[in-house]
């Protein structure tokens, strides 16, 4: 399964690890020097979240960014409740 987002679609992301040595100039030195770069990747925070969809409780992969900012409703705890809206509704 890959690491996506359901919602906004985050995905691992490359970029670079940069090593230094030296002191800043600032500091009194004559400058930071870059000794190494590494490739590295960003992963995003996902999390398996039950959320309602049209009604109905599925299993996503949410960001917590996205559970934070509220794009998610996640489903209760407890079967009966949204059994219960569905056979209200018809």
């Amino acid at each position: 399964m890959p690491r996506v987002c359901d919602l906004s679609g985050a995905r691992t992301t490359r970029g670079n690890r940069i090593r230094y040595r030296g002191k800043a100039k600032y500091l009194g030195g004559i400058g930071k020097k870059v000794t190494s770069i590494t490739r590295r990747t960003f992963k995003p925070n996902l999390q398996g979240v039950t959320a309602l969809v049209d009604g109905r409780p599925t299993r996503m992969r949410i960001t917590t960014r996205c559970l934070k900012s509220g794009l998610v409703v996640k489903a209760p705890r407890r079967k009966h409740t949204y059994t219960a809206q569905q056979k209200k509704k018809g």
